[in-house]
C-alpha cells in the first residue's frame, strides 16, 4: 500500500501551492499507481488514501481535498451509494471517477455522473496503456481543478457577458420542431437536471451529442430514458425522428440529418475533423440548422473547449434559437462560454431554467 501523505486542513492548498487529492479505491495497486502519477507533478499531491467509501467519509471529517478520485466498484458501501455524501462532505469538490471498461463499470459511471460526478477516466486494460492513462489522468485533474478555481473566484465577467448577450439576442418565438443539445465534461448531470425539469408535454424530438467513451453511449441512453420518461436510443443510419424521442449520437459518428421526401431521418457522418472530436456538437447543430432553420432550438451545456460554437452560429443565422448554460452551474464553462462570448445565445441560465424556456415553446406550439 502506498504511504499516506499528512492530512490537509482547509486553506492548506493556498499555503503550500499544492492542490490536495483524496484517492478512494479498495485496490492497493490502483492507489499506488495514482500516487506515483501524482508524485510526478509539481502542483498536485495525495493528501490521503481511503480503502472504502466509509473510510473516505471518515477522512473527510478532518481533511479538505480540492479533488476526489473515486473508484465506484468497491465492496461494502459502493462509491455510487456514498457519492452524495462525498460531494457534500468534500465541500462540492470535483469528483473524478476512475472506472473499468466492463459493462458494470460503464453503467455505474454514467449513473455517478448523472448524480454529480464531474468526469471519468478509464483504467488501462493493458500494461502498455499505463503511460497514456497517466497523461490523461493528470490532464483531467488539472482542468477540473482549474475550472473549479475559476468558478469559485468568479468575478462579474461571465455574468456580464450573459446579461449583455441575453439582452441583445432575439428569441425566434416560433414553434420548435427539433431540439439539439451538446455537452461534454459535467454534461450528464446537467442533462439529468434539464430533463427532470422538462414537461413530458413538450413533444419535439431531441438530439444529443455528449462526449463520452463509445462503449458508454448505450448506458448513457438508458440513463436518459430513465430520467426523462422518453424513449432514448442511439442514432442509427436512416432512423426517422419521432415526437417525444431522444436520439443520442453514437461514439463513432457525428449525428446529422437528411430530408427524405417529407420526412427527416438520421444520417451518420464519419468525417474526421481537425479537432479530432467524434461525435461533434458543431456537426449536429449545423445539420439541424440546414434541416429545420427557424424551427430549431440548440442548447450548449457544460464542457471544455469550443465544440458547438461554430454550429451555434450557423443555427442562429438560419433563424433558430440558441441557449447556453450559465457559468455558475457549469462544471467547465468552455463550450457554453464560447457561445455566450460570440453573442448568439438568446438565453443563458442553469439547466432547469433552460428546460422551462424550452417548455414555453411547446406550449406556444400547442
Amino acid at each position: 500500500m502506498a504511504s499516506r501523505a499528512d492530512p490537509a486542513f482547509p486553506g492548506e492548498s493556498a499555503r503550500t501551492g499544492h492542490r490536495n487529492v483524496l484517492v478512494v479505491d479498495d485496490s492497493a495497486v490502483a492507489r499506488l499507481i495514482v500516487q506515483r502519477i501524482i508524485n510526478e507533478t509539481d502542483d498536485l499531491r495525495v493528501v490521503a488514501h481511503a480503502v472504502s467509501a466509509d473510510d473516505a467519509l471518515d477522512k473527510l471529517r478532518t481533511i479538505s481535498p480540492d479533488l476526489v478520485i473515486l473508484d465506484i466498484e468497491m465492496p461494502g458501501v459502493s462509491g455510487i451509494d456514498a457519492l452524495p455524501d462525498i460531494i457534500r462532505k468534500s465541500g462540492n469538490a470535483p469528483i473524478l471517477i476512475v472506472s473499468s471498461h466492463c459493462r458494470e463499470g460503464a453503467e455505474a459511471s454514467v449513473r455517478a455522473m448523472a448524480m454529480g460526478a464531474s468526469d471519468i477516466v478509464l483504467k488501462p486494460d493493458r500494461a502498455e496503456a499505463n503511460n497514456r492513462f497517466a497523461a490523461l489522468l493528470t490532464d483531467t485533474m488539472r482542468r477540473l481543478l482549474e475550472a473549479d478555481t475559476r468558478r469559485n473566484n468568479a468575478v462579474d465577467g461571465p455574468r456580464e457577458i450573459a446579461r449583455v448577450t441575453s439582452n441583445r439576442a432575439v428569441s425566434t418565438r416560433l414553434p420548435v420542431e427539433c431540439v439539439a443539445i451538446g455537452a461534454s465534461t459535467g454534461g450528464i448531470h446537467a442533462l439529468s437536471t434539464f430533463f427532470s425539469a422538462l414537461p413530458h408535454s413538450f413533444s419535439a424530438p431531441i438530439l444529443i451529442t455528449q462526449h463520452l467513451p463509445p462503449d458508454f453511449m448505450i448506458y448513457f441512453a438508458r440513463q436518459l430514458a430513465a430520467i426523462s420518461g422518453r424513449r432514448a436510443t442511439l442514432a442509427e443510419e436512416g432512423m426517422a425522428l419521432s415526437e417525444h424521442d431522444i436520439i443520442v449520437a453514437p461514439g463513432e459518428a457525428h449525428l446529422a440529418l437528411q430530408q427524405h421526401g417529407g420526412e427527416v431521418r438520421v444520417a451518420l457522418d464519419r468525417t474526421s475533423l481537425p479537432n479530432g472530436l467524434c461525435p461533434s456538437v458543431d456537426v449536429m447543430l449545423s445539420s439541424v440548422a440546414e434541416t429545420y432553420g427557424a424551427h430549431a432550438l440548440g442548447i450548449v451545456l457544460t464542457g471544455m473547449g469550443r465544440d458547438g460554437a461554430i454550429g451555434a452560429e450557423r443555427l442562429r443565422k438560419a433563424g433558430g434559437e440558441i441557449l447556453a448554460q450559465d457559468s455558475e452551474s457549469a462544471v467547465i464553462w468552455g463550450m457554453p462560454g464560447a457561445v455566450a462570448r460570440a453573442g448568439v445565445a438568446a438565453f443563458i441560465a442553469p439547466p432547469a431554467e433552460l428546460a422551462a424556456h424550452v417548455a414555453r415553446h411547446g406550449s406556444m406550439a400547442a
